[in-house]
């Protein structure tokens, strides 16, 4: 079994959208994850949005493969912040369930570290839900560390 990781092109929309669908699915399971799709403003149509980010430059979008297959996509920004530095943000992370723990997501993170580096900025920034450990781990096993937590309290009885 061989990992690679590539940038993701326009010939790549239906993978994209695949993979897509299914991170959507999965993020509405998740604790917290009825409130992230609540607060996307592209919840209408996340797909295109993916899609979309192939041709921005401001945006990475990389495909982790598994012996030529697609199984994974993490979507990363670059913005300009308050001090004038740049600032990555990994906005969106997904990798097929059967395909976890085998050294995807670490050959994209590692692609990702490079590009927003070579890039100038001057760091990254990511998001685990509440309860995804793995997630958690790994973000930290690749030396990133929590710098706030977002606290929540719907307001209509939920």
């Amino acid at each position: 079994m061989e990992e690679s990781v590539r940038v993701a092109e326009l010939s790549d929309r239906e993978v994209l959208r695949s993979l897509a669908a299914e991170a959507r699915v999965e993020l509405s399971n998740k604790r917290g994850g009825d409130v992230v799709e609540r607060l996307d403003p592209h919840r209408a149509d996340s797909r295109a949005e993916i899609v979309s980010a192939v041709e921005d430059p401001a945006a990475t979008l990389l495909l982790g493969d598994i012996d030529g297959t697609p199984v994974g996509y993490w979507l990363m920004t670059l913005r300009t912040v308050v001090d004038g530095s740049l600032h990555a943000t990994v906005e969106e992370i997904f990798v097929l369930p059967e395909a976890r723990s085998v050294g995807v997501g670490e050959a994209i993170i590692e692609t990702l570290l490079a590009d927003a580096s070579e890039r100038g900025a001057a760091a990254i920034q990511s998001m685990a839900l509440p309860g995804d450990r793995a997630t958690k781990n790994f973000f930290e096993s690749q030396g990133m560390v929590a710098r706030s937590i977002l606290v929540h309290r719907w307001l209509d009885g939920r």
